[in-house]
């Protein structure tokens, strides 16, 4: 038997078919771009999305046969948190996905704030009010596209959308549920006092269940197209980041994953919910882990983000190159890195920021160039600063009890050795790579 994990995330998709044994048959990527319609917006078109997914299954799928790996059984789908795809109960898509750093939906923060007093809010939901959450956007498309929220029967974030096209019912794990701000993290279900302030429609809103609960099949002409056996499975996924967490290993307290994405994050676990207090006084999160008992914290940023950027900006010839060539460009701007640490110094808040402060209008700033900084300086300075970023929210952690003695890393940064190395320096603590890098697959 073969399990298939698919991964959704802000810049691109994966696949990848496991043996029983665990070990990996095969896998797929394929890249994609948002769109910014306007200065401050950033959306996904679900349908380009949603081919690309197809095209990496049927990939994976064909590859892994090749392999002689047995057929795959069952599938699951893992994501990003926020972004939600507006859609029919036929499966029609209705319209883009506003991702969590498109500031549409920030004009409505100061309402929320005298409806929902912070307190309340994070004993509820686990949650700080920001605009990168769900509720704010779907207030944007309630208020300012009400034709499009008339239409919608359902609002499924991005696992549960490609569950549902894949076939399975429309149903949200409690994880993504998390991320909309829409959930009470206690009755593991939609919150009516939440919803209501924010003059939202349960009806429009997907059953919620635990990582793992059973979602149906894959549709005959679906499972014909990506060369899946009719007979395929698909069951609840969970947000990226706790998906990351399960497939590195970490469940218990004093580890911690370090996702190393699209979001660099550093998710800590807990054994139960920790108190509201001490959290909500260093604006940590509190979420269901796909580990039932289990609770995450995220601490993060846009680091993979920036350094793709930094690809985009200094290196655009480059990635040309490599792909007409089938390598990996990353290999060759990481190999240009300094030995010693960079006089580049960067402000990595490029997007709106994380935890701490959530600054939701911030600025990037790059300073310290002179006629002899080299383009690898550079480079160099975002991955310094991306980090130090995320060791000031750590610094924090002694605030709240909280302590991590061990990093399993993930994702595709996960596979440089400089940058683990990196990592490692600034944050004072041992880091473990599992021997597959497709961990949240």
């Amino acid at each position: 038997m073969s399990l298939l994990g698919v991964d959704a995330g802000t810049t691109g998709c994966k696949a990848a078919v496991f043996r029983d044994d665990g070990s990996l048959a095969a896998s797929a990527y394929e890249e994609y771009a948002y769109r910014s319609p306007q200065p401050g917006q950033a959306e996904l078109d679900p349908q380009a999305v949603w081919a690309a997914v197809k095209r990496v299954i049927a990939a994976a799928v064909s590859a892994s046969g090749a392999s002689g790996a047995d057929p795959v059984r069952a599938l699951a789908v893992t994501s990003m948190g926020e972004a939600v795809v507006p859609v029919a109960r036929d499966r029609r898509v209705l319209g883009p996905s506003l991702l969590n750093f498109d500031l549409r939906g920030q004009e409505y923060l100061s309402e929320l704030r005298e409806r929902l007093p912070r307190e309340r809010l994070y004993q509820l939901n686990g949650n700080t009010l920001g605009n990168q959450y769900g509720l704010t956007k779907l207030m944007w498309i309630a208020r300012r596209r009400p034709e499009l929220y008339e239409r919608a029967e359902l609002f499924l974030n991005w696992s549960g959308f490609l569950s549902f096209m894949l076939g399975g019912q429309a149903a949200v794990d409690y994880s993504l549920a998390n991320r909309s701000l829409l959930f009470d993290l206690d009755r593991r279900d939609w919150s009516d006092e939440l919803l209501a302030a924010a003059g939202l429609d349960r009806a429009k809103l997907p059953p919620t269940v635990a990582s793992g609960t059973p979602l149906g099949g894959v549709l005959p002409a679906v499972a014909a197209e990506l060369g899946l056996p009719r007979d395929t499975a698909i069951v609840a996924g969970a947000h990226d980041q706790c998906a990351n967490a399960v497939g590195c290993g970490v469940t218990r307290e004093g580890e911690a994953l370090f996702g190393l994405g699209t979001y660099l994050c550093i998710v800590p676990v807990h054994s139960s919910r920790p108190a509201t207090g001490p959290m909500l006084g260093i604006g940590l999160n509190t979420e269901h882990h796909a580990v039932p008992g289990r609770f995450v914290s995220f601490l993060y940023n846009m680091g993979g983000a920036l350094v793709r950027w930094y690809r985009d900006t200094f290196a655009a010839a480059e990635a040309r190159l490599a792909r007409e060539r089938g390598v990996e460009v990353y290999d060759e701007l990481f190999g240009e890195l300094p030995a010693l640490p960079s006089e580049v110094l960067v402000l990595p808040h490029f997007s709106p920021t994380g935890p701490p402060d959530y600054i939701e209008n911030s600025r990037g700033l790059i300073t310290g160039l002179t006629l002899q900084t080299r383009r690898a300086d550079i480079l160099q300075g975002i991955l310094q600063s991306a980090v130090f970023d995320l060791k000031a929210c750590t610094d924090l952690l002694p605030r709240a009890g909280l302590s991590i003695r061990r990093y399993r890393a993930a994702g595709g940064g996960s596979r440089s050795d400089a940058w683990l190395r990196l990592c490692a320096d600034i944050l004072g603590a041992p880091f473990v790579r599992p021997r597959v890098s497709e961990a949240g697959a």
